[in-house]
């Protein structure tokens, strides 16, 4: 403590000059001391002292990142455009790997049974509850008994290999089907189901399949055999997105904004209005280096690769030492392994984009590294990607979807991604979000049934007249 006031002390004698400045300086020297004084002399505030002090280089050294934004709906004031399906056909995450626990197991602890509720789960404007078992498998049900319509996700407990109702305790399996119900001597109703869905554990994420024509999978997501072995999960961003499904992906093939929108430090922030505005940080600069291309590959269709290389310059001066080299795999609609590299170690980011309703959108990085890369290096990389994605996020939120957008020969890659991805989609997905949501999407769908179904009730009343 001692150290502190000589050094304020050797700093003021700099200052003799100036008489009014001395004199404030000493007054603000004083209470420092004093403060010390007060601190070293109680070994309560000196204890708590250091102990918040540890806390917070703990904090900044060695925990995890979770990082949440939502941003203002504008849903319902700003123009959509000529919309294609807004569901399409893919794989979609329910929730992270480590956030479902195994169900009805011992603890070493307490010797006691652990009882886990099933995750609640909203995705494609439906209901699930999400679940592990004893055994490690994991169960997607449609959220709503059949008996009554509670919802099993809403305080209903995972016991062993079965799932149980919070409302009567009726007992559930993996598959859907009624095993037990309490209070009931006669024999189970055939119809006391609810609809299981097929789910895929991968590369620590719990994986949806979605397909309008409720066809089986026709494709998998590439394994990343690294993740949760040599790498290790160090945190996760999210974001909230009022945009459609498509703006999201296509942003990959979109190279030509990396530089105007992301071309500025993060010290610029993300509001794009004053990105550009604050000359006195353009020292600070993020140049990109990317190139796109879709997988031709039979049976890789869903695939695409962007290869980026992310190089910091400072005062004009590029920093080659500090590049970041990224292998972006866009895996169907809503899925991107970011594979990269750095001067400290390999990792990769995890990207899920989930539809939770139309129009609505949840856009999650998990950030996996090596054991060399230090915590606080991938926070800063979680934190960075996430500030780059505000500044995408702010365009998606506010802009209108062009089915045939002006392009230049520049943007070839555009016109590229946008007839790939309409093989990812089927029409019939159009009713799906009609039925899902009552947003005024619906009103473009329901006036070309409405009028017709009119008229034809007018010609049936005249001819029975």
């Amino acid at each position: 403590m001692g150290v502190i006031v000589r050094l304020l002390q050797e700093f003021g004698s700099l200052l003799r000059k100036n008489d009014a400045i001395v004199h404030e300086f000493n007054a603000v020297t004083s209470e420092i001391t004093a403060i010390v004084s007060v601190i070293a002399q109680s070994r309560l505030v000196l204890w708590s002292t250091v102990a918040a002090l540890l806390y917070l280089i703990y904090w900044i050294l060695f925990s995890k990142l979770f990082y949440l934004r939502r941003n203002h709906d504008v849903r319902r004031r700003r123009l959509r455009g000529d919309l294609p399906p807004v569901y399409p056909n893919g794989w979609f995450q329910m929730c992270a790997a480590h956030d479902l626990r195994p169900g009805g197991v011992i603890s070493d602890l307490t010797c006691k049974l652990v009882l886990l509720e099933a995750k609640q789960v909203h995705i494609l404007g439906k209901e699930f509850a999400v679940f592990r078992t004893q055994s490690g498998k994991v169960a997607c049900l449609d959220a709503y008994c059949p008996h009554l319509g509670a919802n099993l996700a809403a305080g209903g407990i995972v016991v062993g290999e079965t799932i149980h109702c919070p409302f009567h305790g009726w007992v559930f399996d993996c598959e859907g089907r009624c095993k037990d119900i309490p209070y009931a001597s006669s024999k189970i109703p055939e119809q006391a189901n609810t609809k299981s869905h097929p789910v895929l554990e991968m590369n620590g994420q719990i994986l949806f399949w979605f397909d309008a024509e409720g066809r089986n999978p026709t494709w998998y997501p590439p394994e990343l055999p690294k993740v949760n072995k040599e790498w290790s999960w160090r945190g996760t961003s999210r974001h909230y997105l009022n945009c459609h499904i498509q703006e999201v992906p296509e942003n990959a093939a979109d190279v030509a904004h990396l530089h105007y929108l992301h071309g500025p430090g993060l010290l610029a922030g993300t509001d794009l209005r004053k990105t550009h505005s604050t000359s006195m940080l353009d020292f600070v600069k993020h140049n990109w280096y990317a190139s796109w291309e879709p997988v031709d590959e039979p049976g890789k269709k869903h695939l695409s690769v962007l290869k980026l290389v992310h190089r910091l310059s400072l005062l004009g001066w590029e920093l080659p030492m500090l590049d970041l080299n990224v292998t972006a795999t866009q895996v169907g609609p809503g899925l991107v392994y970011l594979e990269w590299s750095s001067f400290f170690g390999t990792g990769v980011f995890v990207q899920a984009l989930t539809p939770k309703e139309p129009l609505y959108q949840e856009l999650t990085h998990a950030i996996y590294a090596s054991s060399s890369v230090p915590q606080i290096v991938a926070k800063f990389y979680l934190f960075g990607e996430a500030k780059q994605v505000e500044r995408d996020v702010m365009v998606w939120n506010n802009k209108m979807y062009r089915k045939a957008p002006v392009l230049v020969k520049e943007d070839k890659l555009i016109a590229q991604h946008q007839s790939r991805t309409r093989c990812s989609t089927s029409e019939s997905t159009i009713g799906s979000a009609a039925n899902a949501d009552t947003d005024m999407l619906c009103i473009r769908i329901s006036r070309r049934t409405y009028y017709p179904r009119l008229l034809l009730t007018l010609w049936w009343k005249v001819e029975r007249t």
